[in-house]
């Protein structure tokens, strides 16, 4: 069986490039770009996820924060360009995103979502972008 499937070994950088482009262009339209020109009000309200870590302050930063973070990271990821510290970034802010859509112990299984996207930003962050990328080049 797994002879089978072997002859797609020699095309896992172009499956690391369609990873990185869909995720990347669903993360800079779909989900940065609104919150990055919705304003501070926006902003404010992204940012009140941090809350559930127990931070009380800078809810306008850190949803800009986020904000610019999946809107450049969305870039970033499609050109394969910084891919590992950005896939991090945006693990971690899938993470946080986690923590937010599960507390207070929402049963519909919202948390779902954002934590499958953190496991696959960590899987890029370790297997880096592939050679098709900006990274590959040096």
């Amino acid at each position: 069986m797994n002879l089978r499937w072997a002859f797609l070994d020699r095309y896992a950088d172009f499956g690391l490039l369609i990873i990185r482009l869909g995720l990347g262009a669903m993360f800079l339209i779909y989900h940065g770009w609104p919150k990055l020109i919705g304003g501070p009000d926006e902003w404010r309200n992204v940012g009140r996820a941090v809350g559930y870590l127990g931070l009380r302050n800078g809810y306008t930063a850190w949803g800009f924060v986020a904000a610019l973070a999946e809107c450049g990271g969305g870039l970033c990821l499609m050109l394969g360009f910084a891919a590992r510290p950005v896939a991090l970034a945006l693990a971690v802010e899938m993470g946080v995103a986690t923590i937010w859509r599960y507390y207070p112990f929402h049963t519909t299984g919202i948390a779902a979502h954002p934590f499958e996207l953190a496991i696959v930003f960590l899987g890029l962050c370790i297997t880096g972008p592939g050679k098709l990328s900006l990274d590959s080049y040096h």
